[in-house]
């Protein structure tokens, strides 16, 4: 006899000793009914405590289907003794197992709709309170002192305002259902799982989900998070929140172990790293960056996903970053690897064509650190011009910085008269009335072609702009020189340059800017003076005699993809018995007192070499006044800490 059948038959026993006990149950009110039916005979017969035990044992999850299948034999058996109708005893049988299932279903019934009323009303009562507090603080459990900061500093509210990020549009899968529809994403995910599916079911079998984040996926083959990294809250200040991540005693050792290995440059040891902490961050950020050169980009988005992975999972309850309240200073050294990270999945995203999630990004990346050590600022415009949001773009523009003046920076300076063009040319299409306190596109792009002139020559040379007549613009005085001879403008130039030259590849904005440009030199040619009042505001603006954004390398706002011949790239992985020789080799060129190594490359070890110009910690000294085209082979140097 099988287990189960074994099971189902005791349980039948039971449930007939139940009816049995049932029977006798209702033979006993019916004759309490009959004795007292003078006095209460408009009152409910009482309830034996004990069969709400029964009824909760019958009910309960473990019966699941046995349950059914055992009732249909019961059930059978009433309807053939029914016609008979030989004894009183099958009477009662049958109409009190009817009685007993119309009271159960009543006592469900009542239960539910009870049980329905005790959820709903604290519910709605949390939703009520959620909101109010949301709409009077905009956070829970923070001291009232923030909330007042809040309600009085109104610039900081409309930053805070500007840049809260929607989530919906974070996830890039799903903007390129938008772009090529769902049945094209899904055919090419199914061609490109095949081995993690054969993976998944030789090896991890019975795995429990991943948790669900809103900056990334995981994949199923992911580790599952090893909690080594958190993070706490350090004070509320000026309306912003302000927090940063703390490590555990065992990522404390694994951090000190890819410090030793980053000091002799030994990615064997830093991918061992991973074996054993699969969520270092440092780790998979260096070998995101060994992946991209290799050639492997989609392994390197991977290992940066991982690591966005685990920094989300460490967040602390009360951190909002989507609402722009909440600060991570990059000063902390344990906040620097999500804005590596971050900036890494934005222009991942951005390659992809995901360019509304890649603004996402930006915004999220510009909000957590004031400061914006990592140029978001530099990226947010072009990202807004690709994704079409340029009504985003302008409030943006005005709304950032309560003086504004964010179109004293290049990239605004260009990018705000394309943003006002399309706005242009949406409204005449809607047949809408033009709104004529703003300034015309015209008008935006003189002004910018005035203010940074430089500008000009650099996208005829990138874009590139081969008619006749920029030839002849070039030629004036204005429009000659491609520098400022001011260091910052110089460099930020080169970055807008870098990062937004594709988008002058468009007929229409071609012509703008030409137009522009024809009527700023018939301008000069009737008065000079304004040239020479613009050379002041430049002046005025970038005072500074040093490159205060030399920490920003334009590789890293390039489209193009630094490689490497794989007969290099074999010298990576480095033999333990060449470690002697390559520390030696480091301690020779970073002598006692200097943390940066020496520009001069000449007569040191070539391995060595390859490695500074390659990972990301490797320093070449003061970066004030590099020209970023003298870098071998368009290789990134690197962010520094």
């Amino acid at each position: 006899m099988s287990a189960r059948y074994l099971r189902k038959v005791l349980k039948q026993q039971e449930q007939q000793q139940q009816q049995q006990q049932e029977i006798d149950d209702d033979d006993e009110e019916e004759n309490h009914l009959s004795g007292n039916q003078s006095d209460d005979s408009g009152t409910r017969p009482s309830i034996n405590p004990f069969d709400l035990l029964n009824d909760d044992d019958q009910d309960g999850p473990d019966q699941g289907d046995d349950s059914e299948v055992i009732d249909e034999p019961l059930e059978v058996n009433s309807t053939k003794e029914e016609p008979s109708a030989l004894e009183n005893k099958v009477d009662v049988v049958s109409t009190s197992n009817q009685k007993s299932k119309k009271k159960k279903k009543k006592r469900g019934k009542e239960g539910s709709l009870s049980s329905a009323d005790k959820v709903e009303k604290p519910l709605d009562a949390i939703l009520e309170t959620l909101s109010l507090e949301a709409n009077s603080s905009g956070h829970q459990g923070f001291p009232a002192k923030a909330k007042a900061a809040n309600a009085k500093d109104g610039g900081k509210l409309v930053k805070q305002c500007v840049l809260q990020v929607d989530s919906k549009y974070l996830n890039a899968e799903n903007e390129l259902r938008r772009i090529f529809g769902s049945k094209v994403v899904k055919s090419f995910e199914k061609s490109h799982q095949a081995g993690s599916s054969r993976q998944i079911r030789g090896g991890r079998r019975g795995i429990l989900p991943h948790r669900k984040t809103i900056l990334v996926t995981p994949s199923d083959h992911w580790p599952r998070w090893d909690g080594s990294v958190s993070m706490e809250f350090l004070e509320t200040r000026d309306g912003y929140h302000y927090f940063r991540y703390v490590h555990s005693s065992s990522y404390g050792q694994a951090q000190r172990k890819f410090e030793t290995d980053k000091a002799i440059h030994d990615l064997n040891g830093i991918a061992s790293i991973l074996l054993h902490h699969p969520y270092h961050l440092d780790s998979l950020i260096t070998m995101a960056e060994y992946f991209k050169f290799v050639g492997e980009h989609q392994m390197s988005a991977d290992a940066i996903a991982k690591s966005l992975y685990a920094l989300e999972c460490a967040w602390d309850p009360t951190f909002t970053p989507l609402q722009g309240n909440c600060q991570l200073k990059f000063s902390h050294e344990t906040n620097k690897p999500l804005f590596s990270a971050l900036f890494t999945h934005m222009r991942n995203m951005d390659r992809r064509g995901c360019h509304r999630s890649a603004l996402e990004v930006c915004k999220l990346l510009l909000s957590l650190d004031s400061d914006d050590p990592m140029g978001a600022m530099f990226c947010i415009d072009y990202l807004s011009l690709r994704a079409e949001e340029y009504a985003w773009l302008e409030q943006f523009s005005e709304g950032y910085k309560s003086d504004n003046s964010l179109w004293l920076f290049p990239n605004f300076s260009y990018s705000l008269p394309v943003c006002r063009f399309h706005l242009e040319k949406e409204e005449s299409s809607k047949d809408s009335l033009m709104d004529n306190t703003k300034a015309t596109s015209n008008d935006l792009m003189k002004q910018a072609l005035m203010l940074y002139p430089s500008v000009l020559k650099k996208l005829v040379a990138k874009v590139p702009l081969k008619d006749r007549m920029w030839t002849e613009i070039l030629k004036h005085a204005l429009f000659r020189s491609d520098e400022a001879g001011i260091p910052s403008l110089d460099h930020l130039i080169n970055i807008y340059v870098e990062r937004n030259y594709i988008i002058w590849r468009l007929p229409d904005l071609q012509k703008l800017l030409r137009d522009a440009a024809k009527q700023v030199i018939e301008t000069q040619e009737t008065n000079r003076s304004d040239a020479k009042d613009w050379a002041c505001v430049r002046k005025e603006v970038f005072s500074s005699e040093k490159n205060e954004y030399a920490h920003l390398l334009v590789s890293d706002f390039s489209d193009s993809m630094p490689t490497i011949p794989p007969e290099n790239l074999q010298n990576f992985m480095v033999d333990p018995r060449m470690r002697e020789g390559i520390q030696n080799e480091i301690r020779d060129a970073n002598p006692p007192g200097n943390g940066h190594a020496p520009r001069d490359v000449a007569n040191r070890n070539a391995l060595a070499v390859l490695f500074e110009s390659l990972l990301p910690w490797v320093h070449y000294g003061d970066e004030d006044g590099i020209d970023e085209d003298n870098q071998p082979n368009g290789v990134d140097q690197g962010n520094e800490e």
